[in-house]
């Protein structure tokens, strides 16, 4: 599927000449409680997206001076237009979520995602000193969610700096489809607030990224942190809880549920926990922690299941028992699926003998129930900054000296 779309920007700034050129309009000063826009999608042959490469990697950052008559910088280095990159992975679904107590004993909705290397978002944004906060673009143009990113995150990269805030020009590549419950917004967010940051010569921790991505889409998917397994409260950017340092080894067989058309999760009907329901889950979360502690993929894989199984009282996926079966068949440890998506994995011990035959056996199971397979990963992923800015670049070289 082709993500990548034409075209600039969303909204026309009226404090602008009109030259026919779309912007971003500026950041309401209530911008916690400002709506996201959505935007719609459609998708290709079920999977096929999943499958492709990365493009080539943006071009080294680089500093153009501005050549303009009477043009005097605000600071040291304001004159100067700057371009930064940041990227972002995507993730496969969920290996649990639901409503869980916070330590002030609250009900607060959580997730533990299952990360997954390979497809991601790539974003370049050229910073231009002399151009007001509201002159922001984005290239594909319905890109709303990273455009409203940008903007908050070039406002706190002016704070940190000490100046006033500017404009610039976002662009987004990548090849994670949307719609299907794999993060694609909050990958888009994560490399747009990157991206500006490192533009700005700064390097925002994983906090501060995940305070502008809850903002800048509401609820935010924990892709810009470290990788460790994590109950993240995705409608407010925090951490419940560290589970531990790293995931059993699994090797996860994904596929697509519904023939890979995305779920429009606007539309999925709100369910109301009860105290049963968050009893329930503060179980599964119990034993999702001793899973991680003793590296016991059997345990997790009960766990992702059990969450997997009360999440169709939403979703409701027609093969959801075909998955289950499959699993039967091939000795799968469990399954897991997107929460708010279409995409699922059936999780397998990658320690114990026998991995390729099982692996081969459900990919065969899954084919004869008209289930597409999307591709195989295992847990030894990160989701971790790739340091390639130059402000990390910097950043670097600093700590060698």
């Amino acid at each position: 599927m082709d993500t990548t779309g034409t075209g600039t920007a969303v909204t026309r700034n009226p404090t602008t000449a009109d030259t026919g050129t779309t912007t971003a309009g500026p950041v309401p000063a209530d911008a916690d409680t400002a709506t996201a826009t959505g935007s719609a999608a459609t998708s290709g042959p079920a999977g096929a997206a999943l499958l492709v490469r990365l493009p080539p990697a943006l071009p080294a950052a680089r500093t153009v001076e501005l050549d303009r008559p009477g043009a005097r910088p605000a600071v040291p280095g304001a004159g100067a237009v700057r371009v930064g990159t940041g990227y972002a992975s995507c993730h496969h679904g969920e290996l649990l979520q639901g409503v869980f107590l916070d330590e002030r004993g609250r009900h607060r909705a959580g997730l533990v995602t299952l990360p997954m290397s390979g497809p991601g978002t790539r974003a370049e944004f050229v910073r231009r000193p002399d151009a007001p906060p509201g002159e922001l673009s984005v290239t594909p143009a319905d890109r709303t969610k990273a455009l409203r990113a940008a903007a908050l995150a070039a406002r706190e990269c002016a704070v940190q700096r000490g100046e006033p805030a500017c404009g610039g020009e976002l662009r987004l590549t990548g090849d994670i489809p949307v719609g299907l419950g794999m993060g694609s917004s909050t990958s888009d967010v994560i490399a747009a607030v990157r991206a500006v940051a490192d533009a700005c010569g700064l390097r925002l921790t994983p906090e501060t990224v995940a305070r502008l991505a809850v903002r800048a889409e509401l609820a935010s998917d924990p892709l810009m942190l470290d990788g460790r397994p994590l109950l993240f409260a995705q409608r407010e950017g925090r951490v419940l809880e560290v589970l531990g340092d790293a995931l059993p080894p699994l090797v996860v067989v994904g596929c697509a549920l519904g023939g890979g058309e995305p779920v429009d999760t606007l539309a999925l009907p709100v369910r109301a926990h009860s105290d049963d329901d968050v009893h329930a889950y503060e179980r599964l979360r119990s034993l999702l922690r001793r899973a991680v502690a003793e590296a016991d993929p059997v345990l997790l894989g009960q766990v992702s299941t059990e969450s997997a199984r009360r999440g169709q009282r939403v979703l409701r996926h027609a093969e959801f028992g075909a998955l289950l079966d499959v699993a039967g068949r091939a000795e799968a440890v469990g399954v897991q699926i997107a929460h708010s998506g279409a995409v699922a994995g059936l999780l397998f011990d990658a320690v114990r003998p026998g991995l390729a035959h099982r692996v081969g056996r459900c990919v065969r199971h899954l084919a004869a129930e008209g289930i597409p397979v999307t591709r195989t990963f295992t847990t030894f992923t990160t989701t971790a900054e790739t340091p390639d800015g130059p402000a990390q670049q910097r950043r670097g070289s600093a700590a060698r000296t």
